[in-house]
């Protein structure tokens, strides 16, 4: 069982659809496609399955005011966003749920507490486009 905390601008960032145009609306699409994760069986990073008891999605700037789905917990920077999710992570951290932080920020996976699983935008990317294919939504 495992909690993901995502880092939601690097991820929206990661893929090039056109996202700078309207940040805010990249945001929630990518929270309404978190949801459907918790209770769900994942794929790790390591190629291990585990299950994903929720989702915590870190938004900042503009992004901030977005609607998001009741299955998934945003913390709503009001400064840096590293600063926010770095926070989150430690104090979730000392609970005894793993986590999962997703997010390809060098300098912010170096902030994150020690034991604390890592993935890329990339591995989340795929697992939400699993999910989409599954669903028959096309992708």
């Amino acid at each position: 069982m495992t909690v993901l905390i995502v880092d939601v601008a690097n991820v929206v960032g990661a893929r090039p659809d056109g996202w700078w145009r309207d940040r805010a609306g990249a945001t929630e699409r990518l929270l309404g496609r978190l949801a459907a994760l918790p209770g769900r069986r994942l794929r790790g990073p390591d190629g291990a399955e585990f299950g994903c008891t929720g989702a915590v999605a870190v938004v900042e700037g503009r992004a901030r005011a977005v609607t998001a789905p009741a299955a998934v917990r945003v913390v709503r920077a009001r400064g840096s966003g590293d600063d926010a999710l770095a926070a989150e992570a430690t104090s979730s951290a000392t609970g005894n749920v793993p986590l999962l932080v997703v997010t390809a920020d060098r300098g912010l996976r170096a902030r994150l507490p020690a034991g604390v699983a890592v993935a890329g935008p990339g591995w989340l990317h795929e697992r939400l486009d699993e999910l989409t294919h599954e669903s028959g939504n096309g992708g």
